[in-house]
């Protein structure tokens, strides 16, 4: 069984999603190739193929490719299908961008967002918000699958995979990139972050957001929100953390005014350790908290800040 693993990256930088979905991609087979699709990305094919147990690494170099727009990404992938059982891609917004349109192409069903790999046809995703577990068994003969990053431990580097240059896509896609506005920010990104702190609507306004700024900075953390604190207009829709938004693992979760809806808990019940703190004991945040500080965070958070101050951060 052959395994394609679509690279995640921003035409400069491979990104670790894409080391956890080699991780999922090795539990099916050991024949493991990359794909590298964008522009000027011969940086990025030399890092995937360093990645461990890669057999090759497949680099398309095209200005169509530069944004992973779906159709072109068609253009790539399907044609390479001849030559594997199955295509693996992160559960990004670009895999998800994608992923359905090589699945349509290919007239079978996708397989999102698992979170374990049980044998190369058989597969683990979440359901219900993350509140079930579903064991799903494909008959398809090629499996299109996207992958959680936040359920598998990345693989390593100390491979010498070759890089093979293949032939541009085929045919012109008729949607184009137009424009992006992201949020410039110091801190960590959301999914990659070691540290997360998040507000919820507790917060009582994106000025208070601030509060809890102060204690990512010294942390060095990254800061997320609800979704509550989102459509309430404290902070931009990249902050949110949830079923709808992005879903984290970090070491330490720190929820700051967040009742724990099961929305919210659905992207970071994997934090290795999370910390609520609430003024309402009966909050659902602490059924899955290790530690839970029942205190106005309006008080709470400045005597947290003080004592981080005290310990040298």
């Amino acid at each position: 069984m052959a395994v394609l693993v679509v690279a995640e990256h921003d035409n400069e930088h491979l990104k670790d999603a894409t080391h956890k979905t080699v991780t999922a991609a090795l539990a099916m087979s050991s024949d493991v190739d990359i794909l590298v699709a964008g522009k000027g990305v011969k940086d990025v094919a030399a890092a995937a193929a360093k990645i461990t147990g890669v057999r090759k690494v497949l680099a398309c170099d095209h200005v169509s490719l530069k944004r992973q727009l779906a159709e072109a990404m068609q253009e790539v992938i399907v044609p390479l299908m001849d030559s594997y059982d199955a295509v693996l891609a992160p559960d990004t917004t670009t895999g998800k961008n994608f992923m359905p349109r090589i699945a349509a192409a290919l007239d079978v069903m996708q397989i999102s967002s698992i979170s374990g790999v049980e044998s190369a046809d058989t597969f683990v995703r979440p359901i219900y918000a993350g509140n079930a577990m579903a064991i799903v068994k494909s008959s398809d003969a090629k499996k299109i699958i996207t992958v959680r990053p936040t359920a598998f431990a990345p693989a390593g580097e100390g491979g010498s995979a070759s890089v093979e240059t293949i032939a541009d896509p085929a045919a012109p896609a008729n949607s184009e990139f137009i424009s992006e506005e992201l949020s410039k920010s110091d801190r960590p990104e959301l999914t990659a972050a070691k540290i997360v702190i998040s507000g919820g609507r507790g917060m009582g306004s994106g000025e208070n957001f601030a509060i809890i700024e102060k204690v990512a900075d010294q942390l060095g953390a990254a800061v997320g929100a609800s979704r509550a604190a989102v459509d309430a207009g404290y902070v931009p829709n990249d902050y949110q953390v949830g079923q709808t938004g992005k879903v984290v693992a970090p070491e330490l979760y720190i929820a700051v005014g967040i009742s724990g809806a099961i929305q919210h808990l659905a992207g970071m019940k994997d934090s290795k350790i999370i910390v609520a703190i609430n003024k309402d004991e009966d909050a659902p945040i602490f059924q899955i908290a290790d530690y839970g500080w029942v205190a106005d965070l309006f008080n709470a958070v400045p005597e947290l800040e003080a004592e981080l101050t005290k310990a040298g951060y």
